[in-house]
């Protein structure tokens, strides 16, 4: 994932434990303070952040699969009420918050449509897990580890041509390595869990996890691979509706 995960609401944080809240200053408990109209204007990073947004959700075809099967499966996803445009700390790019159904887009960090579509389908992901299935997000780190190798691994994040802007390229089993990586660099980020266990938990699930493909069928290496998802889930759900 791009160093972010679900994180419980405040109130619910235990004492030397925030599970990267420290990450969402806008997510901490502390009251949000008054913003300008300047803040919402055209001029601003929010402004930008929602209309990548839109176009994302509009025509990138990993998130157009995801919010199909999200509605399939019961849980409509609209963009006013389940998308967040917010300043972060850090570098980090996004993060699914569990306690508010809500995918958080770091407006600050994001500056391509490129950019977005990825972190969009990224958190789709984890939306998507958090409705199919009884996900304990804040105390199994098993349970984070598969959503983040299933994200890291079916969202894009390894494509070769990520791959190759951080001059990572030419190993053996090379995609398998990147999604390894990824998701234990996104377990470290918000879990105060040694590099061990956070090993040790992507380790324990990775082959189940790197081979679920839902709802997409197979790894979309590309924006044509996912065209072609699409494609094969729409037209499953019209067989399915002919039975």
């Amino acid at each position: 994932m791009d160093r972010s995960e679900p994180r419980p609401p405040p109130q619910e944080v235990a004492e030397g434990e925030d599970f990267g809240y420290r990450l969402f200053p806008e997510r901490r408990s502390e009251a949000k303070p008054q913003r300008s109209f300047l803040f919402t204007s055209l001029f601003t990073f929010n402004h930008k952040c929602q209309v990548m947004l839109k176009i994302a959700l509009e025509t990138n075809p990993y998130a157009q699969l995801l919010l199909d099967a999200m509605k399939q499966s019961g849980c409509t996803v609209h963009k006013d009420r389940h998308f967040a445009c917010e300043d972060c700390d850090g570098c980090v790019s996004g993060g699914f918050d569990a306690a508010t159904s809500q995918i958080v887009l770091c407006q600050n960090n994001i500056h391509q449509q490129s950019h977005m579509n990825r972190v969009v389908t990224h958190e789709l992901i984890h939306a998507f897990d958090h409705c199919r299935a009884h996900v304990d997000w804040f105390s199994n780190v098993k349970h984070l580890a598969c959503s983040e190798i299933r994200a890291a691994n079916l969202s894009g994040d390894c494509s070769l041509i990520n791959e190759m802007t951080r001059f990572k390229f030419g190993l053996k089993q090379h995609h398998q390595t990147c999604v390894r990586d990824r998701a234990i660099r996104s377990i470290l980020a918000v879990r105060k869990v040694s590099k061990e266990t956070a090993e040790k938990a992507v380790d324990g699930v990775f082959d189940s996890c790197f081979n679920d493909h839902e709802p997409f069928g197979r790894v979309p290496h590309s924006k044509s691979d996912a065209k072609y998802a699409y494609r094969n889930f729409q037209n499953r759900d019209r067989y399915y509706a002919n039975l």
